[in-house]
């Protein structure tokens, strides 16, 4: 009953989790989705000029100033007026953080469960199971040495996370045409793709 009332727990937090997520990208809160948005883009930038132990050091003590500064400022509030408020982050210090045992293990094969399905498809790809499928991969990595050659894996990041707070605004906003422009290219695709399945001997899958 505990495990099953933990994990019913944990399918609630998830479902949380990922409404917040998407009403990030969706800039539902402007407010909340211009900082967490900023607040990336400067902890990247700054990853561009300064090494990650500095910047890790530098947020480290940005921190610490703004709560040494809170905790000097409450107690010196608390000796004038002669008040017993306690210590300003008495909620967050008594706040639980512990993963239990089933938390850590419902993670732990979620994770197994992506790492093997990662390994299967990379199996089958090299090992070229489909011959198309594996064509397509090496096309994919042909294209991402030109990518690779032209950005770095930093800017490639922040160009992600542009994307990730602009795109699902366009799509929702544009949705109806960039569909119908999908489905072109999509048809294209196929298209091309049967012609190849044709010609090469092998190459046909399987009727499923």
């Amino acid at each position: 009953m505990q495990a099953s009332a933990d994990s019913t727990k944990m399918d609630c937090l998830w479902s949380n989790w990922k409404c917040q997520a998407i009403d990030l990208l969706y800039w539902r809160d402007i407010k909340q989705t211009g900082i967490m948005f900023g607040s990336l883009l400067l902890l990247l930038f700054s990853l561009t000029q300064f090494s990650v132990v500095s910047v890790v050091a530098y947020l480290a003590l940005a921190g610490l100033s703004a709560t040494i500064s809170f905790r000097i400022y409450k107690s010196v509030l608390q000796a004038v007026q002669k008040t017993d408020e306690g210590h300003p982050f008495k909620a967050y210090l008594e706040m639980e953080m512990n993963l239990s045992q089933d938390q850590i293990q419902k993670y732990t094969d979620c994770l197994q469960l992506y790492v093997n399905s990662t390994v299967k498809e990379l199996r089958r790809l090299f090992l070229v199971q489909d011959l198309v499928d594996s064509l397509k991969f090496a096309v994919l990595m042909w294209l991402l040495t030109y990518v690779g050659a032209l950005f770095n894996g930093l800017t490639l990041l922040i160009m992600a996370v542009v994307s990730m707070f602009t795109l699902p605004v366009v799509y929702d906003k544009y949705q109806a045409q960039i569909d119908q422009y999908l489905g072109l290219v999509r048809t294209h695709i196929n298209t091309v793709v049967a012609k190849i399945q044709a010609k090469i001997p092998g190459a046909k899958r399987k009727a499923e």
